[in-house]
């Protein structure tokens, strides 16, 4: 479906509704690959998931940029499916870099705020942490 469409914006509102979903990518030969993943719907209509560096699922979009999440209701019988196109920011280099800003904000909007922000730079540093920014394009699911 059409994102502009109602059942597309009913979908993109039912993502926005929920921050945990199935990451899918494409393998080098060709099958998904899936992961459970943590992720935020902006006011721009753009998915932020964070990921490393050295992650399958980060090769794989680094290679082929097509994606899609899967988000399902807890009771398992409503879900969409958003598919577009995923771009990498740059891993972060610096604590408090403009990665790790975009990281925090994605902390923020999943977990809240978090007990001690230095530290998080810190580590999203040190694990090689980026943003992976999914553009949806594309909707379809079981809609409550």
């Amino acid at each position: 479906m059409d994102l502009d469409s109602a059942k597309g914006r009913a979908a993109l509102e039912f993502v926005g509704e929920r921050n945990r979903g199935v990451l899918v990518t494409q393998k080098r030969d060709g099958r998904p690959q899936l992961s459970n993943i943590a992720y935020a719907l902006g006011d721009d209509g753009v998915v932020r998931i964070s990921v490393t560096t050295g992650r399958a699922k980060t090769a794989n979009v680094r290679r082929d940029d097509r994606a899609s999440l899967y988000v399902s209701r807890d009771d398992f019988w409503a879900y969409a499916v958003l598919e577009g196109r995923a771009e990498l920011t740059p891993v972060s280099a610096e604590p408090g870099d403009a990665t790790g800003q975009e990281l925090a904000d994605l902390y923020r909007a999943v977990q809240g705020e978090h007990p001690d922000w230095d530290d998080f730079f810190a580590a999203m540093v040190r694990d090689g942490r980026l943003v992976i920014r999914l553009h949806p394009q594309h909707a379809y699911g079981m809609l409550p």
